[in-house]
């Protein structure tokens, strides 16, 4: 069986995707407590045991060394009195944050350097594959005095110190000439939208792949769905409706994708067959109190609306709110109008935008998920996401289904959080947000072991 490590595992949408594809994880690692409880216990429940067959560590990968991780594989009970093998995979995805397009990009954040952090450590455990994953403003984020790694020989002399890279140089730039000093050959990398690989959701990542010099080169996955063929919404969640009549509208059977999530597919290490869900304790449901008021404003979008859209159908058509009690008491209160007052003011076109803030407020980024398309990309704040059937926001479980994680795979912790605790904290909807998607995972773990 190939042998893997997964760093920057988070709650291990990689870890899936490797041993989905017949990877035997023998050492993963983040620096979040809250995604160790989850890592662990879905691990367990694989038959993955923490220092019988695999190890995770709870660390800063600035403190993470080859050695120790050796230590660590060899000290496994599955290899007493063995011979420790050879790494065939190692895959991660360091913290992209300071990469992301979406929001402000911060040269300076440190967290732009765990790239060179994951060189060193490829350097010192030396996989015969690497992988790694991350968000395509990785592709062009340049760097000004980036310095390469130091390198040594096995009695730790100095024996090449690290390049100062020329300023505006860019990360792939950067990593391929680094993986290229300690032995490693690589493809160029690539964006590949998980939608190609049977997973319901646009979501575009950069994959990175590299090779020891003495060893074949793989490929990148081809498509496992023909364009104008992705999942929809509906394949992936209409089963979990909460209204039985609404649910047996939109979702008369099954699809596939539907089928598959609760039946498993991650093997199970002791009996090589997927662990299937309990639908009568189908967990990570839970959805955030909303007023009566929220509740109806979010009945007001159609299906693949967002609040600007929304906004613009009212000024130009008009809007019934007739039977919307709250949120027409709410405009009553602040407009110092009478109910029949606000639905004709909303009924007729060309309401007053300070109206329209009343009734909408001044929140554009909602949006209203359309059912034929693919999700778009899961974030970890996901309560902008309008449920397409349901006046409700979506659940971390439908969250996962968009990610493609079996519905046995359990995230725990708190669902959310909010304020400055979003610098430190990693609740459930963050975990199934940063994750990557296992099927994008195994389509690219499946092209590391077809030419192993």
């Amino acid at each position: 069986m190939p042998y893997a490590i997964d760093l920057f595992c988070g709650a291990g949408g990689c870890s899936e995707g490797l041993i989905q594809s017949g990877f035997h994880i023998l050492f993963s690692s983040d620096i979040s407590d809250m995604v160790e409880v989850t890592y662990k216990y879905r691990h367990a429940q694989l038959g993955l045991i923490q220092g019988q067959n695999t190890w995770f560590e709870r660390a800063d990968i600035r403190n993470l060394h080859g050695d120790f991780i050796n230590q660590k594989i060899s000290e496994l009970e599955i290899f007493r009195n063995k011979d420790v093998p050879e790494i065939d995979l190692m895959i991660g995805g360091p913290s992209c944050q300071g990469f992301s397009r979406a929001g402000r990009r911060d040269k300076e954040d440190p967290r732009n350097l765990l790239f060179g952090e994951y060189v060193r450590v490829i350097s010192e455990v030396k996989p015969k594959y690497i992988v790694l994953e991350n968000v395509e403003g990785f592709m062009d984020m340049q760097f000004l005095g980036y310095k390469g790694l130091n390198l040594y020989d096995e009695e730790g002399n100095l024996v090449e110190e690290g390049p100062v890279y020329p300023d505006g140089s860019v990360t792939p730039n950067i990593l391929t000439a680094e993986l290229n000093r300690i032995g490693y050959s690589t493809l160029e990398p690539r964006i590949l939208n998980a939608a190609d690989y049977g997973v319901p959701q646009r979501r575009n990542r950069v994959i990175f792949i590299g090779y020891r010099n003495n060893l074949p080169a793989p490929s990148y996955p081809e498509p496992t769905v023909e364009a104008g063929h992705h999942l929809s919404l509906r394949d992936a969640i209409g089963d979990l409706v909460n209204n039985a009549n609404i649910r047996n509208r939109v979702n008369q059977r099954l699809s596939d994708y539907q089928r598959d999530s609760r039946a498993g597919r991650t093997p199970s290490f002791v009996t090589g067959q997927p662990i299937p869900c309990d639908r009568r304790h189908l967990q990570n449901l839970e959805l955030p109190n909303a007023t009566d008021v929220v509740l109806e404003r979010f009945d007001l979008f159609n299906q693949g609306e967002s609040g600007s859209m929304l906004r613009k159908r009212i000024k130009e058509q008009g809007i019934d709110i007739t039977g919307k009690n709250a949120l027409i008491q709410h405009c009553c209160e602040k407009l110092n109008m009478q109910a029949d007052e606000v639905v004709n003011l909303f009924r007729n076109v060309n309401a007053p935008n300070d109206a329209i803030d009343i009734l909408l407020t001044k929140k554009n980024i909602r949006q209203r998920l359309d059912s034929t398309e693919p999700s778009p990309t899961v974030v970890t704040l996901p309560d902008d996401y309008i449920n397409p059937w349901e006046a409700r926001t979506i659940s971390v479980r439908e969250m996962a289904r968009c990610q493609s994680f079996d519905d046995s795979f359990e995230f725990l912790g708190k669902r959310t959080t909010g304020g400055l605790k979003r610098r430190v904290e990693v609740p459930q909807c963050t975990q199934v947000g940063n994750a990557v998607p296992p099927l994008l995972a195994k389509a690219v773990a499946d092209e590391i072991m077809r030419v192993l």
